[in-house]
């Protein structure tokens, strides 16, 4: 036996991953078990084949470029229904943001944090090909540079168990636990290539996780990479507020994709109509003049005002943030800034 389970780590739609013990090489390590179902193994097969592109592209880069903050693993060649990832990182980015007892992560972590996402999707949109379809804070993960942190995000491990995100022992809750200084020690991962596709051969109409939805895959139509920028961006203003930037709900005459719309347009304005009805289904949400269907009360909002109002930011740090969401939530795909632009921007380059 090469594996000893310790405890599970974690679960998904396809699997569940289980900290394990590899006799052979005296280390913990993530095993990925599928769940029996029809149609997952061939999901797996796809992952396997996303890992192996990321980590063969990844060592080419070279020594000096190995920083590209994915969760990138080699792979044996003998996986049937299970696969070991040879590294354990700490919990999510959802487990501190639940934890951080301030109303939002300190923006020197949010930027230096973000720059490693975006670095990240620069690395998997123009070197791999591939869209990742499911950024969202469950899939960021929380990596120690120091034993004494590692051990302390390790002791959370079990943060995404249940609703209640709390330490195992004692001492409060996470965010009681770290100094501004240690949070600038953690370096974040990209995670779970288990939703993802190549970006000439998209797999399925529905991806990502509802609040982190971009405008065109909630109207049906097609979509690329600039998907996972829309996603970042949503994940950008919940590190940086502690709530989501959408987070629709259904009514008794709506749905929550009907209510997803009507939030996205209460935030960024009218939809286009050459977007609305570049869809062949688009009477699914809107009227022939463009009105939503089953929402005819909007309320306006500025993403500045937000900030300023509900948060408490300055006007100067609201329109600095609001500047730097605001590209990555163009409405037009083509249009919406790119993972290299958004790390060139002025906000996220601040010092």
């Amino acid at each position: 036996m090469r594996y000893q389970v310790l405890h599970k780590l974690g679960c998904g739609t396809f699997a569940t991953v289980w900290l394990c013990q590899d006799m052979r090489r005296k280390k913990q390590v993530a095993v990925k078990v599928l769940k029996s179902r029809e149609g997952f193994a061939e999901t797996a097969q796809d992952e396997v084949a996303f890992l192996r592109c990321v980590s063969k592209l990844h060592e080419e880069e070279g020594p000096g470029r190995r920083k590209h903050c994915l969760f990138v693993r080699r792979l044996q060649n003998d996986w049937r229904e299970w696969f070991p990832y040879p590294s354990v990182l700490g919990p999510s980015m959802r487990c501190l943001i639940g934890n951080y007892t301030a109303q939002g992560l300190p923006l020197p972590f949010v930027r230096k944090s973000l720059q490693q996402v975006l670095a990240g999707l620069h690395f998997l949109h123009k070197c791999c090909r591939i869209i990742h379809a499911d950024i969202k804070p469950e899939n960021i993960l929380l990596c120690g540079c120091s034993k004494r942190l590692q051990r302390l995000l390790m002791d959370t491990l079990d943060c995404n168990q249940g609703t209640e995100v709390r330490l195992k022992g004692t001492g409060g809750d996470l965010g009681n636990q770290l100094e501004e200084s240690d949070l600038m020690s953690i370096e974040v991962k990209i995670a779970d290539l288990g939703s993802a596709c190549w970006t000439y051969k998209p797999y399925s109409k529905e991806i990502q996780t509802q609040p982190y939805r971009a405008l065109e895959v909630l109207l049906g139509l097609d979509y690329g990479t600039p998907a996972d920028i829309w996603s970042t961006a949503c994940l950008a203003f919940e590190m940086a507020t502690g709530e989501r930037l959408f987070d629709p709900q259904p009514g008794k005459y709506f749905s929550r994709d009907d209510d997803h719309v009507a939030r996205i347009i209460e935030l960024l304005g009218r939809i286009p109509p050459e977007i609305v009805f570049s869809w062949n289904k688009s009477t699914k949400f809107f009227s022939r003049p463009g009105a939503l269907l089953r929402l005819s009360r909007l309320f306006p909002r500025s993403l500045p005002g937000i900030l300023a109002d509900r948060h408490g930011w300055t006007p100067r740090e609201a329109a600095a943030f609001a500047a730097f969401l605001l590209p990555a939530l163009h409405y037009a795909p083509e249009r919406r800034a790119s993972a290299a632009q958004s790390l060139r921007h002025a906000w996220i380059a601040a010092p």
